[in-house]
């Protein structure tokens, strides 16, 4: 029996990659965080096929919705290429991941992670262009339809937040099987959740039942 083909005009079922909260703040850590639950049995991964990546790239305004077209266009006639730019974007994904989450913790990335997200900087680099706007210029990419166009902004985003003042400020979510980070804005730096209204709200039940618990031993 022939095996049906997918078409990767849409995501494949159970993906969320392009309704995720973008809580992260900077795009690069909004990208982190398409997956969440690394290490548990929790672990889920919303960069599941090409589609996926230009649904949340498009979600997270990175490209605009004629370059999804054109995007999902190319990855229609050069499937494996569009497969093999998905794999690239888990690396870069899981690599800025570790790094942000090192540096999170006063430790040093690991050389590889470096090594891996100056890579994609180098491949991105060659497509930079400065566009003339009211007061001044503004960083743009080439029009050129390729299918890592996606990475590009990704990877600039986390060279200015890895150069940036606020580095610091990143943090992980305590939430139990999250993981997910974010930069701190709070005044007082105090901010411990993705999202208060979830894992805040998950870890305040946790605790809330735990006591329960314990009174009535």
């Amino acid at each position: 029996m022939r095996t049906p083909t997918v078409s990767v005009a849409t995501p494949l079922p159970g993906s969320r990659a392009g309704i995720l909260p973008l809580i992260g703040g900077p795009l690069c850590l909004n990208f982190t965080n398409t997956a969440h639950g690394r290490g548990t049995s929790e672990h889920t991964d919303n960069l599941v096929d090409y589609p996926a990546l230009i649904a949340w790239s498009r979600h997270a305004h990175a490209i605009d919705a004629g370059e999804a077209e054109r995007l999902l266009a190319a990855a229609e006639r050069h499937p494996r290429a569009a497969e093999a730019v998905r794999r690239r974007a888990v690396e870069l994904r899981e690599r800025l991941h570790s790094c942000f989450l090192a540096l999170g913790r006063r430790a040093k990335p690991d050389p590889r992670d470096l090594e891996g997200i100056n890579r994609e900087l180098s491949a991105a680099l060659p497509h930079a262009r400065l566009t003339p706007e009211a007061g001044g210029f503004a960083w743009a990419w080439d029009d050129e339809p390729t299918l890592e166009r996606v990475l590009w902004p990704v990877v600039r985003s986390a060279t200015q937040l890895l150069t940036a003042p606020e580095l610091p400020r990143v943090k992980q979510c305590a939430g139990r099987g999250c993981g997910w980070l974010f930069l701190d804005t709070s005044k007082n730096g105090s901010r411990r959740w993705c999202e208060m209204e979830v894992c805040g709200s998950r870890a305040k039940a946790r605790a809330y039942y735990a006591r329960r618990k314990a009174e009535t031993r």
